[in-house]
């Protein structure tokens, strides 16, 4: 998605069918026309969804929530943030990543933002605080645990959850801090990106206040709650070492990074292990629910600290 400018046509074809389309336009980006398929697809019948709840009156940004149809105890909550390099993307696409951890017992929370040119960053960070901070006040009244909340994204997306996860200025606002978070889940996450591409620098300010502060990895200190890093090798819009650097600076300031590397995936293949059909390979919806069941300790909060 990072740097990667896109045509959003419009097919109506079954998701199967869009697949062939997304292999002849590799070239398109986030292949935004396959995910909107997908999303427009019938639903899981073991999934209830809530749409257009308003969460942000002032800016007219909703969610969508995605609840598993049996209840089996206070379930955990993810609320995840779409890739579209800062400019593009709707909640509604991304349909079926809810309806996948939501059959699988996780209640998906899917809030629109506001993106560029509207907006420049932060303002975007703060619409993704805003809808964190609707999933821990409401979590009780669709059968969640707040205390088991956590951030994910994919992409632009993925960026966003983890300056959520390491920037303790943009939850504070919501009367929230990282460690909150039971985690943060990344897909081929933009947490190191410069030198800037296309329009990053109108994006995040060019000068040195904007570069510095627009990458997650300055704010890893060892305070954030563990981290799901998730990424293709043959990922070619958001490089590998993203995710790589970002899970060394984990380390090194003792927290908590589980990095998971898929051979023979690209950018838009972690998203589409999500589709039910998709789930085997990578194994990235599994890694998911494995990381969400049980999040890793923290170092600092083992016994031995």
């Amino acid at each position: 998605m990072i740097g990667i400018r896109r045509r959003l046509g419009n097919f109506h074809a079954s998701w199967r069918a869009a697949a062939a389309i997304v292999l002849a336009f590799a070239l398109d980006g986030c292949a935004q026309v396959y995910y909107a398929t997908i999303g427009s697809a019938e639903g899981a019948h073991e999934v209830v969804a809530h749409r257009g709840i308003v969460f942000d009156a002032q800016h007219d940004l909703a969610l969508d929530v995605y609840t598993p149809r049996t209840e089996n105890g206070p379930a955990p909550i993810v609320v995840f943030f779409y890739g579209g390099s800062w400019e593009g993307g709707r909640r509604r696409w991304y349909r079926y990543v809810g309806e996948a951890l939501a059959a699988h017992g996780v209640i998906a929370v899917i809030p629109d933002y506001r993106k560029y040119p509207a907006v420049r960053f932060p303002d975007f960070m703060r619409d993704a605080a805003a809808a964190t901070k609707w999933a821990f006040e409401h979590a009780s009244e669709f059968g969640g645990d707040a205390q088991r909340s956590f951030v994910m994204g994919h992409s632009a997306g993925g960026h966003i959850a983890a300056l959520l996860a390491c920037d303790k200025r943009y939850l504070a606002e919501v009367g929230l801090t990282p460690r909150a978070l039971a985690g943060m889940i990344g897909l081929a996450g933009a947490y190191a990106f410069l030198p800037y591409q296309d329009d990053e620098a109108k994006i995040f300010g060019n000068n040195a206040k904007g570069r510095y502060e627009s990458q997650p990895i300055n704010f890893v200190d060892g305070d954030e709650p563990p981290m799901l890093l998730l990424q293709g090798k043959d990922d070619d819009e958001v490089a590998p070492n993203n995710a790589e650097v970002m899970a060394e600076r984990a380390q090194a300031m003792d927290g908590t990074a589980v990095l998971k590397l898929y051979p023979d995936t690209g950018h838009g293949d972690l998203l589409l292990a999500f589709a039910r059909a998709r789930a085997g390979h990578p194994p990235a919806l599994r890694d998911t629910l494995a990381f969400i069941a049980h999040p890793p300790a923290r170092p600092a909060d083992s016994p031995s600290h």
